[in-house]
């Protein structure tokens, strides 16, 4: 299932100052893939090809912990085995903020949802719809309080699964950022699924963010994440969305076109962002004022 586009960068060009491009330094617009999503690092740095490759590092780290497509993740063994001994400390940091998006949204996001979503994906892949005994024997495999994490060991109640597609690109666009940061660089766009954004472009301005809806996002120490409830569906039609809720067992009925918050992590960012697709808009602006510097950059209907 391919990820829609929800928003455009410029171009390195673009981004150079307008006097004295000639002596300007050699911006560096590298393009992959993370977590199946569409990756992009623009900075300028003599030492670019160190810096890229640093960050290449970083994210192949951290898909060993995060990918449910490795089997030999640390999520893809939790979920086969129930139970995770020493488990990372990334891992752990991430799924204690997946709590707190859970506590502070209702229960609207929980990363629990896995079973759901994989018979939804399994009826998908034959053209239909799943069930209602399906869709109602793998809802009773979902609920956060299943889940129990700490420092030495996670664990799962019988049946349960997680899936982090709504929180881990965004907490991986930190840690690449972070790396990069660490290693000296104060200006850097890091797009890896989600968009954390540090310092400036070179001509001194604030990363120039315009989501597809049109508004600018322009943006500076501050990251920004963006769903919509058929961002990518499990039907041919579109009508099956993939961002389904953990309350009813089927996909969000709202009809949005984008939903887009900016925060102080990527992280939070795109957690909240997938919660939002299954909420009203005065219940994602109560939930996203339980922390801070956070905004709803965007909440479009279709």
């Amino acid at each position: 299932m391919n990820r829609r586009r929800f928003l455009t960068i410029a171009s390195a060009a673009a981004l150079l100052p307008a006097a004295g491009r000639a002596a300007a330094p050699r911006i560096t617009d590298w393009r992959g893939i993370a977590l199946g999503a569409e990756a992009r690092l623009i900075l300028a740095h003599p030492d670019s090809d160190r810096l890229v490759a640093a960050a290449l590092d970083e994210l192949a780290r951290l898909e060993r912990i995060f990918s449910l497509y490795r089997r030999d993740s640390e999520l893809s063994r939790l979920n086969a085995a129930g139970v995770l001994d020493a488990p990372s400390n990334e891992l752990v940091e991430l799924l204690a903020l997946a709590g707190l998006v859970h506590d502070a949204t209702g229960g609207v996001f929980d990363p629990s949802i896995q079973p759901l979503w994989a018979a939804y994906a399994a009826a998908g892949a034959e053209g239909r719809a799943p069930t209602d005994p399906g869709r109602t024997a793998a809802l009773a495999r979902v609920g956060w309080e299943g889940v129990t994490v700490d420092p030495g060991r996670i664990t799962l109640r019988p049946g349960m699964a997680l899936t982090l597609n709504g929180i881990a690109q965004g907490y991986i666009t930190d840690r690449v950022a972070a790396r990069l940061a660490a290693l000296g660089l104060s200006d850097l766009l890091c797009e890896m699924g989600e968009i954390a954004a540090l310092g400036h472009t070179p001509d001194g301005t604030a990363w120039p963010i315009r989501l597809s809806s049109g508004e600018p996002v322009p943006l500076s120490g501050r990251c920004l994440a963006s769903s919509a409830p058929r961002a990518t569906a499990f039907d041919q039609a579109g009508r099956l969305g993939h961002i389904l809720d953990p309350r009813t067992g089927v996909p969000s009925d709202r009809d949005l076109a984008l939903v887009s918050v900016s925060a102080p992590s990527a992280a939070l960012a795109d957690a909240l962002s997938t919660a939002g697709c299954l909420m009203a808009r005065a219940d994602l602006d109560r939930s996203a004022a339980r922390f801070a510097e956070v905004r709803i950059e965007a909440y479009r209907p279709s």
